[in-house]
C-alpha cells in the first residue's frame, strides 16, 4: 500500500521504521515545524532525521490544509494517510481523498484518555493497564472506530518516557496488521463508546506544581509523568526548587502527626518529608540558577530557620 506518514514526536520514529521495513511503500513524510526550545535553538523533529536518513521526501506545512495536501502528497497517489503523534489537526476534506482514509496509531485504549497527553494521563490517573489503539480518523479528535487494539500492564514505576517507548514499539506492529487487513478486505470496526471516553489535555507548566498536602501516590504520578516536560517543582527551605528524583514512602511511626512539608528525616543525600496522608523521599533536585544536587547538600547551605520544621 502506498501511504503518507505524519508523525512528529519519539513515538512516531519506530512507527515510521517498521513501515519501512515493510511491503508497504511510504511515498512521503509530513512532520510539524521545528520548534524554538528555552534558549533559542531550533529543537530539530526525530521524525524528520529518520525520513532523511532513508532518504525520503519530508514536508514540514505550518498546516496541512486541504491546499497543501493538493498541491504536495495527492500528486504522490497515496492510499492511505498513517498519523502517530503527528501534533497537528488534519481537514477532513484531506482524509475523503484518500481510498483508505486516514489511520491512526494512538498510545492509549481509547476511548480512554483522547488528545495530547494520552501517556502521561495514563500514569497521572493510577491507571493498571494502558496500550496502543489503531483507528481510523474521523471529523472529531480520536474518536473514529477501532481497526485494532492491545493491552499491555502499566509499570508501576514507568515514567512517560519509559512508557512512550513500550507503546510505540506495540504500536508498530499493529498498524502493520491492520494495513495488511485493509489490503485483504478483512478489517474489523469497532465503535468508540461514546459513554467511556475520557481526554487529555496539552501539559504545561502548571501541571508540574507540587504541594506537600498532596498525597504521596500523587506525587510520585505526578514526577513519573510530568518527566521530562514539564517537569515538577516543590517548595522546600523558602524556594521552588525542581525534583529530578523521589519516590513516595512508608510513613515512620515519628512522624504521625506531622504536619504536610515537615521534614521527618535526612540522609547525606536525601531527606524525607510528610506529605497529606504519608511520606515522600526526595533525592534529587535543581535550585533556580543551579545545578542539580541533593536536598541534604541544598538544605545545609541555608539558615536552620528557613528549612521545613524537623519534626522531633
Amino acid at each position: 500500500m502506498r501511504v503518507v506518514f505524519a508523525g512528529s514526536a519519539e513515538f512516531s520514529v519506530p512507527v515510521l521504521r517498521a513501515l519501512l521495513a515493510s511491503d508497504h511503500e511510504v511515498v512521503q513524510v509530513l512532520t510539524a515545524p521545528e520548534g524554538t526550545g528555552s534558549r533559542g535553538a531550533r529543537a530539530a523533529r526525530p521524525v524528520r532525521a529518520e525520513a532523511e536518513s532513508q532518504g525520503l521526501p519530508v514536508e514540514q506545512p505550518p498546516h496541512l490544509t486541504p491546499r497543501f495536501w493538493q498541491d504536495s502528497p495527492a500528486r504522490l497517489q497515496p492510499e492511505a494517510l498513517v498519523v502517530a503523534a503527528y501534533g497537528q489537526l488534519l481537514p477532513g476534506e484531506v482524509l475523503q481523498t484518500l481510498p483508505h482514509g486516514g489511520l491512526g496509531v494512538h498510545p492509549s485504549l481509547l476511548p480512554r484518555h483522547r488528545g495530547a497527553s494520552p501517556v502521561a494521563a495514563a500514569i497521572l490517573s493510577g491507571d493498571s493497564r494502558t496500550g496502543v489503539t489503531v483507528f481510523r480518523m474521523g471529523p472529531r479528535m480520536d474518536s473514529g472506530p477501532i481497526l485494532a487494539q492491545q493491552a499491555v500492564p502499566l509499570p508501576a514505576t514507568a515514567t512517560t518516557p519509559d512508557l512512550t517507548g513500550l507503546l510505540a514499539q506495540l504500536g508498530a506492529p499493529l498498524l502493520l496488521q491492520v494495513l495488511d487487513d485493509l489490503e485483504s478486505g478483512q478489517v474489523r470496526e469497532i465503535p468508540q463508546l461514546e459513554s467511556a471516553a475520557t481526554y487529555s489535555h496539552r501539559l504545561g507548566r502548571q501541571d508540574g506544581r507540587l504541594e506537600w498536602t498532596q498525597s504521596s501516590e500523587q506525587l510520585d504520578r505526578q514526577l513519573r509523568a510530568l518527566h521530562p516536560w514539564p517537569g515538577v517543582t516543590i517548595p522546600l527551605a523558602g524556594s521552588r526548587v525542581k525534583l529530578l528524583q523521589g519516590a513516595s514512602a512508608q510513613l515512620p511511626e515519628a512522624g504521625k502527626g506531622a504536619a504536610p512539608g515537615e521534614i521527618l528525616g535526612r540522609g547525606s543525600d536525601w531527606i524525607l518529608v510528610h506529605t497529606s496522608d504519608s511520606a515522600f523521599r526526595v533525592e534529587l533536585i535543581q535550585p533556580p540558577g543551579s545545578r542539580p544536587m541533593s536536598p541534604s547538600a541544598f538544605l545545609r547551605g541555608r539558615p536552620r530557620g528557613t528549612a521545613e520544621h524537623q519534626h522531633g
